[in-house]
Formats: C-alpha cells, sequence, structure tokens
C-alpha cells in the first residue's frame, strides 16, 4: 500500500479480515445444506439419460 496513512491501511485490513470471515462463514453454511429434491431428481434423469446411451 503507498498510503502514507498507517491507521487507513489497518482498517483496510480490519475489512478484509472481516470480508473473509463473513464469505467463510457462507460458505460453510452452503457447504452444510441438503441438495434440493429438484435437483436430485434431475441428476437421477441425466445419469437414466447417459446409461441409456
Amino acid at each position: 500500500m503507498l498510503s502514507g496513512n498507517p491507521g487507513r491501511a489497518k482498517d483496510r485490513s480490519a475489512v478484509r479480515a472481516q470480508i473473509d470471515e463473513n464469505l467463510r462463514r457462507v460458505y460453510d453454511e452452503v457447504l452444510t445444506e441438503e441438495v434440493p429434491d429438484r435437483f436430485k431428481e434431475l441428476l437421477a434423469r441425466l445419469q437414466a439419460g447417459e446409461a441409456a446411451k
């Protein structure tokens, strides 16, 4: 950072850390979600179509 203001660099670092934490939390939540039934059905139909070829 070319900023001559160390407080500003510290603020940016804190913001980046908060963004990182929020993204990790949201990503972890998504990983634990159940796959919706409509997607499971679609995947099953696609796999059945592949097997028929």
